[in-house]
């Protein structure tokens, strides 16, 4: 939920008291699909406004 939320992935690594944030990751990468879109539509955004400039 954390990482839907926006969180850095070394805070929640942090907070979960794993030693490396890749294995936070890799345990918890179910919830990347949907914000790998997310991220892309909001560079295609930021890119638009760039370009209206």
């Amino acid at each position: 939920m954390l990482l839907q939320m926006g969180e850095h992935p070394k805070v929640i690594s942090e907070r979960l008291g794993h030693s490396r944030f890749g294995f936070t990751m890799d345990v918890y990468s179910h919830v990347m699909p949907d914000m790998q879109k997310d991220a892309a539509d909001n560079f295609e955004k930021m890119m638009k406004q760039k370009r209206s400039k």
